[in-house]
């Protein structure tokens, strides 16, 4: 297990900056999961890290060594892949050996090795097959299996399951929580899926734009994000936003009012001299609770039963904007409902105009 700190970096193509100036500290052991959308600089801080991009400035660390200009082979690191970049003309053992034949390592060592890492990734019934009879997500055990056969210091992980069914990111995301527990090594995994995220993540690490916009635990980021994009990047359904303009703030509660006119009270903590700003109203779908005269409302456009949980898409009908509503799983709804739901003023969030998040009372537990 190694520690990872990068210190300033920043990566530069021609005139596009793909990472702005970066710090983050990983702890020795640490799953962390970097997320956010597609061009936000995720990918190109892991291949920093991997030492397969060169840094425009700053410094990579692992393990306390500076490896800022050392070959990805001498970094103590292994990268798992979206594409599986398997031999097809080679078993799963010789796959999986592959490295270590590198490494000139003695055969008894490689096939000491091969097992017990095909023990740990069940794939021990699969070691004489190629490539080309594997199901996607034993095609990607193997491809983690080849990746801490040698025992890394960190491991490396690049939207690994993007290409698997939805049956099978399920089943790997377990796998991939349970191989670091047993293996404890410290894993960096890039994804903009953020159930992945949320799921496999000590802490998460936002990023939009080439920028970290925020690292925390998984449920400090849902409960208290520090912007708009924040917000958005976590939660599933994704929250709701709505423009709102400020008409009143008292020190420990605002009010706002909705484009339709209805008002809404939130725990927040605003300037006097925002009054008759515009702001945005983040609320999670499963945050709001039906109420005849609640505020929020609309028409039902698409209704989504998901087993235990069921989900009411509104539209504008004159109200709100368009938002989505978590219903009880026995609710019946019909298309064109007209529904109305209200919120707590301790769950709403208040964004300023720049889309920073307004601070809650200190007596509010996010």
């Amino acid at each position: 297990m190694s520690s990872v700190v990068v210190e300033h970096l920043s990566k530069t193509f021609g005139a596009a900056d793909a990472l702005h100036s970066t710090n983050l500290a990983i702890a020795s052991g640490e799953f962390v999961v970097i997320i956010g959308p597609s061009g936000c600089g995720k990918s190109t801080l892991l291949r920093l890290i991997a030492g397969l991009e060169t840094p425009s400035a700053g410094r990579i660390e692992i393990g306390g060594r500076d490896v800022t200009a050392v070959e990805p082979a001498d970094r103590g690191i292994a990268m798992v892949f979206q594409s599986y970049a398997l031999y097809p003309h080679l078993s799963v053992a010789q796959n999986i050996a592959f490295p270590l034949r590198m490494a000139k390592l003695p055969k008894q060592v490689i096939a000491d090795k091969v097992a017990a890492v095909a023990a740990t990734l069940e794939l021990e019934a699969l070691l004489d097959r190629r490539p080309s009879t594997l199901s996607g997500g034993q095609r990607q055990r193997v491809s983690i299996a080849r990746a801490i056969v040698r025992d890394p210091a960190v491991l490396l992980l690049d939207e690994p399951l993007s290409n698997l069914d939805t049956a099978l990111r399920v089943r790997m995301r377990h796998e991939i929580a349970r191989l670091h527990q047993r293996l404890g090594a410290t894993m960096i995994y890039v994804t903009h899926d953020q159930v992945e995220a949320m799921t496999l993540a000590n802490r998460i690490v936002v990023m939009a734009q080439g920028r970290i916009e925020q690292v925390g635990a998984p449920l400090d980021l849902y409960r208290a994000p520090t912007s708009i994009r924040v917000a958005a990047a976590i939660g599933s359904p994704a929250i709701n936003l709505l423009p709102v303009r400020i008409v009143r703030a008292e020190p420990t509660v605002v009010t706002v009012a909705l484009p339709d006119g209805g008002i809404c009270r939130i725990d927040a903590v605003v300037p006097q001299t925002t009054v008759d700003a515009p702001a945005t109203l983040g609320v999670r779908p499963e945050h709001l609770h039906p109420d005849p005269l609640g505020v929020f409302g609309g028409q039902v456009e698409l209704f989504e039963r998901l087993g235990p949980l069921s989900f009411a898409h509104l539209g504008h009908g004159g109200d709100t904007a368009h938002l989505v509503a978590q219903l009880p799983h026995n609710r019946h709804v019909v298309l064109g409902e007209t529904l109305r739901f209200a919120i707590a003023a301790s769950d709403a969030l208040l964004f300023d105009g720049a889309g920073a998040a307004y601070p809650r009372p200190r007596a509010i537990t996010p």
